[in-house]
């Protein structure tokens, strides 16, 4: 019996439309497929499955980073979430099923038939799910997590963790580095790969940008040596020609992004005065962190310059068309009914109701907007800091030219979506001008900058990073100006903020509860506990 098999698997009909075009006989199991021998068919639905993750779970995780806040007052996630619930580990399920053994066999059967150029890419985005994966929810199951015939799994530290993920990307690496195998024309890796089409040069970029990343999340141990950073930086993504966008078509709901109106998943939440505030937003910013008081905007005589990037990221009222967040925990009734001076969602639409796919939207929630998964301007500002921290805490020469490079490159990108590129341009002008805002000199350099640009930089796509660096920090409000964690938190906090998302209640909790218990994750406080990463060594 001939099995039929399509590449149009679940996780990639979110993210890509792949047609059926071929039948194959893919098996010699008449009840399923078990000889992979064409790993171009797995790759666009482990990129996707890679990429939802990220956006699903980083809807939550927006919450603890107040990239956004929820309409309705005292919202569980905005620093909790539920044991009880799978609604925030997408990117858990995503990483051991999507991903999973797919991924093994991709990866064995690229081997096997010389296309080292997947093989590549595959240790890539297995270490990159490690990454995100630990990142967010700490010690995870990596050593085990494949072994057949297993029915309980232990969880594995961090410091292994990380050691392997390393190893993965430097055995990427070395694969893209292979002559040996097919040429990439011959290895079908152009037509199956959704990020970078096939470009081995990128695709070791980023390996190396992985790496700064992970060796960078240790800057709070004695062992971390920013030049290792640097290094790594150095030979990572050189400008925003080599950023990495998951792609989308946007004509219908399976090739659709997932923060799209079509999909509708974010019209519920609100960007929060917190990041209102940094871009010069409206009240109840009064004194917005980030700005210069010697610089007028040039549409509002005689008040401060908004950043050029508002137009283009946030969402105005619909009475005056100005700029206005929401506090976490309050919800959406600070601003009356009546007022019109409610946000808009980021749809441009006033309520969550009757979205359609022909709806404007901001910045890149539209249905087929490219999603950044990393950037040149995000790895700028890991440079900024590890200079920063190489030159003794303080600033330096390359510290500052990685900052302005940061700052110079996300107002380029964020330009494509302002509506009015005349006044963008304006205030764009006055910004890169301004000695406060972009500084010439060190003198003008501080921490708070480089952090708070970074935020402003990832904000929207870069959860997991950001998060790391609020978690680096432990909300330092010296470091995230005008940052506040809320005031109530729920019962089981006990008082502290949110260090982890908890694991997948639909494995862990319903079938692992004795490997949880050997690490805590069995208390009600679990989501409280310090990451590895974070804490001082």
């Amino acid at each position: 019996m001939r099995k039929i098999f399509c590449a149009t698997l679940v996780a990639a009909s979110l993210f890509a439309s792949t047609s059926c075009e071929n039948w194959l006989d893919v098996n010699t199991n008449p009840n399923g497929p078990d000889r992979l021998e064409q790993p171009d068919l797995f790759m666009p639905q482990i990129q996707a499955a890679l990429g939802v993750g990220v956006q699903w779970d980083g809807m939550y995780v927006g919450h603890y980073i107040q990239n956004w806040a929820q309409i309705t007052e005292q919202y569980t996630f905005d620093w909790h979430g539920s044991p009880q619930s799978d609604a925030n580990a997408t990117l858990w399920r995503n990483v051991y099923s999507y991903m999973g053994v797919n991924l093994s066999n991709m990866i064995e059967n690229a081997e096997r038939n010389r296309k080292y150029d997947f093989a590549g890419v595959g240790y890539i985005m297995r270490a990159w799910g490690w990454q995100l994966l630990t990142d967010y929810h700490g010690e995870i199951i990596v050593s085990q997590a494949f072994e057949p015939g297993r029915t309980s799994f232990d969880y594995d530290p961090q410091p292994f963790v990380y050691e392997e993920i390393q190893r993965l990307l430097e055995m990427g690496i070395e694969n893209l580095e292979r002559t040996d195998g097919l040429s990439q024309a011959e290895s079908g890796l152009s037509e199956a790969d959704y990020i970078y089409e096939g470009d081995r040069e990128k695709w070791k970029k980023l390996a190396y940008g992985l790496l700064a990343r992970n060796a960078h999340r240790l800057t709070n141990k004695s062992s971390y040596d920013p030049n290792v950073v640097i290094g790594y930086l150095d030979k990572s993504l050189a400008s925003s020609a080599d950023d990495a966008f998951i792609r989308f078509e946007g004509t219908i709901s399976n090739n659709t992004s997932f923060f799209g109106p079509l999909r509708n998943n974010l019209p519920s939440k609100r960007q929060t005065d917190f990041v209102v505030g940094l871009l010069g937003g409206e009240e109840p910013v009064l004194n917005p962190v980030l700005s210069d008081p010697a610089v007028t905007d040039p549409l509002y005589e005689g008040e401060h310059l908004r950043d050029p990037r508002i137009t283009a990221m946030l969402a105005p009222s619909p009475v005056d068309n100005k700029y206005r967040g929401i506090t976490p925990g309050a919800g959406i009734a600070e601003w009356t009914i009546d007022s019109g001076l409610r946000p808009n969602t980021f749809y441009n639409t006033t309520t969550g109701n009757a979205v359609t796919p022909t709806t404007g939207q901001v910045y890149f929630f539209g249905n087929a907007e490219p999603f950044p998964l990393m950037t040149y301007a995000e790895l700028q500002f890991v440079r900024a800091e590890a200079e920063w921290i190489k030159a003794g805490n303080t600033a330096s020469a390359n510290a500052l030219t990685a900052y302005r490079n940061g700052v110079s490159s996300h107002i380029d990108f964020a330009r494509q979506y302002a509506a009015d590129k005349t006044l963008y341009d304006q205030r764009m002008a006055e910004y890169v001008a301004s000695e406060e805002l972009m500084p010439t000199t060190t003198a003008g350099l501080t921490l708070s900058k480089i952090m708070l640009q970074k935020y402003i930089a990832t904000w929207g796509w870069g959860f997991f990073e950001t998060w790391s660096d609020m978690r680096r920090y432990h909300y330092d409000s010296e470091v995230y100006k005008g940052f506040q964690i809320p005031q109530t938190l729920v019962t089981v906090n006990e008082g502290k903020p949110v260090y982890r998302g908890v694991p997948r209640f639909n494995s862990e909790y319903m079938w692992n509860k004795a490997a949880l218990d050997a690490i805590g994750g069995n208390n009600p406080d679990y989501h409280t506990y310090e990451m590895w990463f974070s804490k001082p060594e």
